[in-house]
């Protein structure tokens, strides 16, 4: 997966997900991150890219055309490393191919042109991460996420270039860039290969709108807290019967919120769903 981050802060992006998790997957050629200064399609010699609003008030306004030229030429980039795969697979392809895979094959490329590349702008007015929305938008190829600063960005170029308009809470930040990264992050655990484990990335916190179940590790004993006998019994039915009730309780208890959304059966409404 490729993302495209739209900064002014390149750096910061860089260091900020080049370690852990993240980190190892650029190495190994799962993820790339693309982070692109936004000051370099400036067209003055200071390579300032803010304005004062039209119509007054406090702070200055990043304008349309340094974050639009910025876009071009991401997308210039996308659709030239893609033209390049389709004349590489030609190439390379010798043996004949069966019709139905060659008539999928074509529909599939089809509906990737047809596809508009997927822009996210990162902003307080927008639609609150969750992990349906990372699961979503793993399955993109390429992910432009548009960081703003000072009071925003010029609304045309918004208009224009968004599809779509996400929050990571409903506070305000000085610009983008950290939002960005947490939508890195969180998006590619969600792509194959990218944890070793990758039932981790499926079972965890938040899964099915639930919290994730109470974790206990050696010793057995520690402070006087003993693991609860259940995880060591080696049943493993048992096990998951209890994390399941875990995870149903600890949600109920600390997330009402998301426990109203849980993907219950009708049985688990009846025991759990009532005072």
């Amino acid at each position: 997966m490729n993302f495209h981050v739209l900064t002014l802060f390149p750096e910061m992006i860089e260091q900020g997900v080049n370690t852990s998790i993240t980190g190892r997957a650029i190495n190994n050629g799962l993820l790339s991150i693309n982070a692109v200064n936004i000051r370099d399609y400036a067209f003055n010699k200071h390579n300032s890219v803010d304005d004062y609003p039209y119509g007054g008030g406090a702070g200055m306004l990043m304008q349309a055309e340094p974050v639009y030229l910025a876009y071009e030429a991401v997308k210039e980039q996308i659709d030239k490393r893609k033209q390049e795969n389709i004349k590489s697979e030609e190439v390379t392809s010798t043996e004949p191919a069966d019709c139905s895979e060659v008539r999928n094959s074509d529909l599939q490329d089809e509906n990737s042109k047809k596809r508009p590349l997927r822009v996210v702008y990162l902003s307080p007015q927008g639609d609150v991460f969750n992990q349906k929305m990372a699961e979503e938008m793993a399955q993109e190829e390429d992910l432009v996420l548009l960081c703003g600063h000072y009071e925003g960005i010029d609304e045309r170029v918004l208009e224009e270039i968004v599809t779509d308009y996400v929050s990571i809470g409903d506070y305000v930040l000085t610009g983008g860039e950290l939002p960005a990264m947490v939508l890195v992050d969180a998006i590619s655990r969600m792509v194959p290969g990218v944890l070793k484990n990758q039932e981790s990335g499926e079972t965890e916190s938040l899964e099915g709108n639930l919290l994730e179940y109470p974790q206990y590790s050696r010793p057995e004993v520690w402070q006087e807290k003993a693991v609860p006998p259940i995880l060591l019994s080696g049943n493993h039915q048992k096990v998951d019967e209890w994390r399941r009730e875990q995870s149903i309780l600890r949600t109920k208890e600390r997330r009402p919120d998301l426990f109203e959304r849980a993907e219950l059966s009708e049985k688990e409404r009846k025991v759990y769903g009532e005072e």
